[in-house]
């Protein structure tokens, strides 16, 4: 099977690159970006040095999904990083289309819930099936943005900070070709809602729908600091909003985020 746009992206204009093994997408459509490509995907199978936020490692044996899709905009960097909210809606929306699909073609009748967690990932069930990565650099027709998105398809990373989970571990048995096309589409309307960060209002909205811990407590290391509470809502430029033990809402803007029993260890 080899990796086609869903027909939706198709008619939309969007280009796609596709490699057989990639050290890391990211990298391959911010090439694209130097070069003028516009609207395109950039997908491969195997990925043997992609990057997650921090610079972890993230690295797609292959069967899992390395994508990365590149938008050159006419806006600033801090609207461009709101679209990282409509990238964890279309890849958790593809997500819930081919499970259930799958569920179907097998008998059952039930699909699987997926989560978006601030900033940057999709849970199912608690544990990470996303990871994604937004990248932005300004090139002639405007701010290239790049995000990276990696699903875990048919396998899933042992070694890190929050448990991860494959589509497989889960019993649900695709490709990640077809997951591909479903993502592809997905990200035509999602993109559309956020029309350039004017419809972020929008996204926000059905992104707190699926929103991970909301309500809950929750802990966020930033640097050397930890900031603890409850997580009461993302503000209109993409913040979380944090309600401390003193009853103030604490703005974060970047770090690494422990619901839960975590939280209450302090995120250590």
């Amino acid at each position: 099977m080899s990796f086609a746009l869903g027909a939706r992206a198709a008619a939309s204009g969007y280009g796609l690159v596709v490699f057989d093994q990639a050290g890391s997408t990211n990298i391959e459509a911010m090439a694209g970006a130097r070069q003028e490509a516009k609207a395109c995907w950039f997908v491969t199978t195997e990925q043997t040095a992609g990057r997650g936020r921090r610079q972890r490692p993230w690295i797609a044996p292959r069967g899992n999904l390395a994508s990365s899709v590149l938008e050159v905009l006419n806006v600033g960097p801090a609207v461009a990083a709101t679209l990282g909210f409509a990238a964890g809606l279309a890849i958790s929306s593809a997500l819930r289309q081919v499970s259930r699909e799958a569920v179907l073609r097998t008998g059952g009748s039930s699909a699987l819930d997926f989560e978006v967690k601030w900033p940057n990932d999709v849970l199912a069930g608690g544990r990470k099936i996303v990871g994604m990565l937004l990248e932005a650099e300004q090139v002639a027709g405007g701010l290239a943005v790049v995000a990276g998105i990696g699903t875990n398809v048919v396998a899933a990373p042992t070694d890190t900070p929050t448990p991860a989970v494959s589509l497989r571990d889960l019993g649900v048995e695709v490709s990640a070709e077809d997951l591909f096309s479903a993502l592809s589409d997905s990200w035509v309307e999602y993109v559309g809602i956020w029309n350039e960060g004017r419809g972020f209002g929008d996204i926000r909205k059905l992104w707190l729908e699926r929103a991970a811990g909301l309500g809950q407590p929750v802990a966020i290391r930033s640097g050397h600091a930890i900031i603890e509470g409850i997580f009461d809502t993302i503000d209109e430029q993409g913040c979380m909003l944090v309600r401390t033990a003193e009853g103030r809402l604490e703005p974060i803007t970047a770090g690494d985020v422990h619901f839960g029993s975590v939280a209450s260890k302090g995120a250590v």
